[in-house]
Order: structure tokens, then C-alpha cells, then sequence
């Protein structure tokens, strides 16, 4: 029987969203500002080696599932070689990709032979102006022809749209209508502050209830689905769609109770709540000589330790304000 791992509050941790990089050649509204965030400097990021080696620990303690995010994944050299590598680690029984999609097309094929089939597309609008004018970068063309081919080799396919106020609510129903017409699950995510900046807004005008609101007033037959274990998102499908729309409370936070989570930044960063300060660096502890069995029970200490919810975890703080960018923390 496969071991479990559990945190303080009886959930089961089964799941690691690993960012790989703090780089983007994209400068999101919602993630970074317009003249982008001071990188980190390339010796301060977790190797290769060091990556897989806590990535087998944590196999061996419960971890069955990756998600590679970034910045953008396949900004970083060789990222084939390491998924490779974390496919080989036993336990480890799914891997999945967060992308923009930019730079993804070459990578497609390969991906497919690796037996890494879920890819989560980030795309908050249909029309190229706005899509400049949210990314401050001209390639939707290239967002769409990943899209695309995603689709076209069977690739099970999610769009991650985060709803601003000003900038792309005419989005929600044309990105809705994606699952009427493709096999895809759209999902709407609340606006977060972690943008470089701070929080945009005084009050969050499209919150879960809103989106949701939007959706059925386009929608009024739609229907609420089963939502897997430890979902983020709460699911929906119309009867004649192809595919299903979701929506994510990332900032409401109603999901806490249920996180299987945890996350590792870019420089070994271990965060067991998206809104908590880190608990400990893994890559320090390995570079000063640790052993595996005391990586083991650093680890089981911070997982012991888990705030209860986002809200406490962003009351722990301790007055450093939400201000750093999504792509130092991969989200």
C-alpha cells in the first residue's frame, strides 16, 4: 500500500507545483510589472540534481503528483532533461505543465513521448488587442498555434483566464464558449495580488460569485458537476458542450479545507500555503551537507506545521505585505 503523507490538519499532501524558473518573456498585469521583476540570479537557482533529489524524497514520503510551472517553464535550458528525470522517480505518477504557450510548440512531440498528456495553457482573452495590452507582448499567434496542436495530438487541454476589472471582462464569454465548441476546460481564476505591486483593487469586483453569475446568465442550463478531490476549482458543463468551465476562489480561498498542496519556488523556496512567506529553503539545506534523513524531517516539521487556511497563513507574515510577483512562486 502506498504510503500517505498528512499535515496538521488531517489533509493529505499528495501534490507539489514546482516553478522552475522565475523567468517569462511575457509581462502579465496580474503577475509582474511592466518593466519586470529582478531576476534570480541563475547560482541561487535550484539545479537540476538538487530538484530530483527532493523530488524523490518527497515521492517516497506520499508526493504522487507534479505540476511544472514557472515563469515560463520552457524559458529554462534543457527542461526536457528534467522531466525526464522527475518521469523516472518511482511515485511519482503524473506530471503536468503549466504554460503561456509561447515557446511550447517545439516541445509538444516530446512531451507526448514522455507520457506527459495534461498541459494548462494561461490565456485570459480571445483577441489579440487586449492580449497585448494585458502581456504587453505580440504573440497570441503563437499562444493559439500551441493551442492548436495541443489539441490536435490529445492533449487533455486547460485554459487558466484570470478576470480584471478593465481589462478583460468582455473575455468571459468568448473564452467560455471555447468548451461549447473544443474539448477543453476553461477556468476563470480570481485576481490575486502577488503581481510585483500589491493588490490592484480596493475590493475584487470579479469574485467567484460574479464570474460565476456572468457565466449563467450566458449560460442559463448550466449544470454543476462532481468536483474531483482536492479540486481548486468548482466545475460546471452546459448539456451541448464539449467542455467544461470551472471557476477558481484563489482569492476568496474557499478551497483551503481540502489542499493537497504544496509548493517549491524557483531558488528552493518551500511554501506549504500560495499565501504563506516560505517555511525553509531546500536548496540551502542541501548545500550546507544535510542528509536525506534530515531533508526527511525538515520537511515532516513544516507539513506538521501547516496553517489552517490562506487567511492564516497570509496573517503569518508577520506585516511583509502580498507584493511579490506570481513568477517567483509559480502559483
Amino acid at each position: 500500500m502506498r504510503k500517505q503523507l498528512f499535515d496538521n490538519h488531517g489533509r493529505v499532501l499528495n501534490y507539489v507545483r514546482l516553478a522552475v524558473t522565475d523567468r517569462c518573456n511575457l509581462r502579465c498585469f496580474y503577475c509582474m510589472p511592466e518593466e519586470g521583476i529582478q531576476y534570480i540570479n541563475k547560482t541561487e537557482l535550484m539545479t537540476y540534481e538538487e530538484i530530483t533529489r527532493a523530488m524523490t524524497l518527497l515521492a517516497q514520503m506520499g508526493i504522487e503528483k507534479v505540476r511544472i510551472t514557472g515563469g515560463e517553464p520552457f524559458i529554462r535550458k534543457d527542461m526536457m532533461k528534467l522531466l525526464a528525470s522527475i518521469r523516472s522517480i518511482e511515485g511519482i505518477r503524473t506530471i503536468n505543465i503549466t504554460t503561456n504557450g509561447t515557446v511550447l510548440e517545439p516541445y509538444i512531440l516530446e512531451l507526448k513521448k514522455l507520457g506527459i498528456r495534461s498541459v494548462n495553457l494561461s490565456l485570459d482573452t480571445l483577441d489579440r488587442d487586449r492580449f497585448f495590452a494585458i502581456t504587453r507582448r505580440d504573440v497570441f499567434d503563437k499562444v493559439m498555434q500551441s493551442f492548436d496542436l495541443l489539441l490536435k495530438h490529445g492533449f487533455e487541454v486547460k485554459i487558466n483566464a484570470v478576470v480584471m476589472a478593465g481589462k478583460n471582462e468582455e473575455d468571459i464569454i468568448p473564452l467560455a464558449d471555447l468548451a461549447r465548441t473544443h474539448p477543453v476546460g476553461v477556468r476563470f481564476i480570481e485576481e490575486m495580488p502577488f503581481n510585483g505591486e500589491g493588490a490592484h483593487y480596493e475590493k475584487l469586483k470579479w469574485n467567484h460569485k460574479n464570474i460565476l453569475q456572468k457565466v449563467k446568465d450566458q449560460y442559463p442550463n448550466l449544470q454543476k458537476l462532481p468536483d474531483p478531490p482536492s479540486s481548486t476549482s468548482m466545475n460546471y458543463k452546459a448539456p451541448s458542450h464539449k467542455g467544461t468551465i470551472g471557476i477558481i476562489a484563489a482569492y476568496s480561498r474557499t478551497f483551503c479545507g481540502t489542499c493537497n498542496r504544496i509548493r517549491i519556488t524557483p531558488k528552493g523556496l518551500l511554501k506549504t500555503c500560495l499565501y504563506d512567506n516560505g517555511v525553509f529553503n531546500i536548496k540551502t539545506i542541501m548545500r550546507e551537507g544535510a542528509t536525506d534523513e534530515q531533508l526527511r524531517a525538515t520537511f515532516l516539521d513544516a507539513f506538521r506545521n501547516r496553517a489552517k487556511d490562506g487567511f492564516e497563513a497570509e496573517q503569518g507574515r508577520f506585516g511583509n505585505s502580498i507584493s511579490e510577483s506570481m513568477a517567483t512562486i509559480g502559483g
